[in-house]
């Protein structure tokens, strides 16, 4: 692909500055360094700012060399270890002079082309926040976003609120004129608050698609990051992102759908199956740390966007019922297929899962009521047309339309 040019960047201005923050990160950090300076964006419109967390390993050593033989313009800064990513890439904000800035972890490294390919999209559709595909290299890596190449995506409708990772194209000038940091009081789950204020305060998001910008590594020695940490700070991680996105989005199906993700990539991993080998202490802990959580932002709204089998678990977290829950998780662990149960008018339709109908429970028929996402989006139950008189041949294919729907929800259901 070919350079391009931005008549109205000021002389001298990088294109990108990409802060790389390093902990412990050699071998790895040979390749991801290589990664930037093998890009086809000219290296006078590239500068790295590198910031060394308290290494031991030979990583700040490393990044000093690369300095002084690169021809990328380097900074490198070497510090005490501040805990987490958070402080390194605040302070590479603090020194970052491009127009965009882009997050490149020490065990990762660009895809060719990556950075042209990126700043040519965000100047060409002037949005600040820019998404390259993403792959894993011994490791997984969200898939359902990169579809196809989009220069502005709907945020509330999209995917992308389920890649919330800081290794993204963004705008400087966005970043500074809101002041957007890194929030260091948070040990995981900072780059997603980061981003998700970037997505909703910015002028847009793109997607680039059919091109590969950025291989995610999985380290074989287990040092990966996102392997660190208990369970409490996904909680600080979850009440962090609920209050942000209740502070910018008003209430309505917008704040309902962004929602949506903080329960499904957050609370209900702290309440699958697994929750069933831990002491009973840390089951009643959870449930504790979840109960202003779900008391403050759980709602009709977001949880009829849920599946059922989801929707229900996180029904029996708001409700304080360890019991119910237990029950439910042993249900769908010995993957059992609920019975589907038609409403007396033939209107709705609804996934019998334990406790279905039990007063005791307090379990409401909303919670088990199958909706949108139980059809995958692409298949849904047609209620009878009702008239006068019904003419035979019209309340048969009604029936068979309802027939093909049951089938269809049981046969997702199994392969589910």
């Amino acid at each position: 692909m070919g350079a391009t040019t931005v008549p109205d960047a000021t002389p001298g201005t990088p294109d990108v500055t990409v802060i790389v923050g390093a902990y412990e990160a050699m071998p790895y950090l040979k390749r991801c360094l290589a990664s930037v300076e093998a890009q086809t964006l000219p290296a006078d419109r590239i500068e790295i700012v590198a910031v060394d967390d308290g290494s031991t390993d030979g990583t700040g050593e490393y990044l000093e060399e690369f300095a002084e033989r690169t021809s990328v313009a380097t900074r490198v800064v070497r510090q005490e270890n501040s805990g987490g990513p958070s402080g390194p890439r605040n302070v590479g904000l603090g020194l970052a002079r491009g127009r965009y800035v882009f997050f490149l972890d020490a065990d990762d490294y660009l895809g060719e082309e990556a950075l042209e390919r990126m700043v040519a999209m965000g100047d060409r559709a002037r949005t600040d926040v820019v998404l390259g595909k993403a792959v894993g290299v011994n490791r997984g890596a969200p898939k359902s976003m990169w579809g196809r190449t989009e220069e502005r995506v709907d945020v509330y409708r999209s995917k992308v609120i389920y890649t919330l990772s800081a290794q993204k194209l963004f705008r400087r000038e966005l970043i500074e004129r809101i002041g957007l940091r890194f929030d260091r009081r948070l040990t995981t789950g900072e780059d997603a608050l980061f981003t998700m204020e970037a997505y909703l305060r910015g002028a847009g998001v793109s997607v680039v698609a059919d091109h590969t910008c950025y291989y995610l590594v999985g380290r074989d020695d287990g040092k990966h990051a996102t392997r660190r940490g208990g369970y409490v700070p996904r909680f600080d991680a979850m009440e962090a992102m609920m209050a942000l996105i209740h502070r910018l989005e008003p209430a309505g199906p917008k704040r309902d759908r962004l929602m949506v993700r903080p329960f499904t990539v957050g609370m209900l991993q702290q309440f699958g199956p697994a929750l069933l080998r831990q002491p009973p202490d840390e089951q009643r802990h959870r449930m504790e740390l979840a109960a202003p959580l779900m008391r403050l932002y759980w709602s009709d709204g977001v949880a009829r966007r849920i599946k059922v089998a989801e929707r229900l678990r996180l029904a029996c977290v708001a409700s304080g019922r360890l019991d119910l829950l237990a029950d439910v998780l042993t249900f769908q662990k010995a993957g059992k297929v609920p019975e589907l149960v038609s409403s007396e008018k033939g209107d709705k339709l609804f996934l019998a899962y334990p406790y279905f109908r039990v007063a005791e429970a307090g379990l409401k028929d909303a919670n088990y009521q199958v909706t949108v996402p139980d059809w995958h989006g692409d298949t849904r139950v047609r209620r009878p047309r009702r008239t006068a008189v019904p003419r035979p041949s019209a309340a048969r294919r009604a029936l068979r339309r309802l027939r093909s729907g049951v089938r269809a929800c049981r046969r997702r259901l199994t392969v589910g």
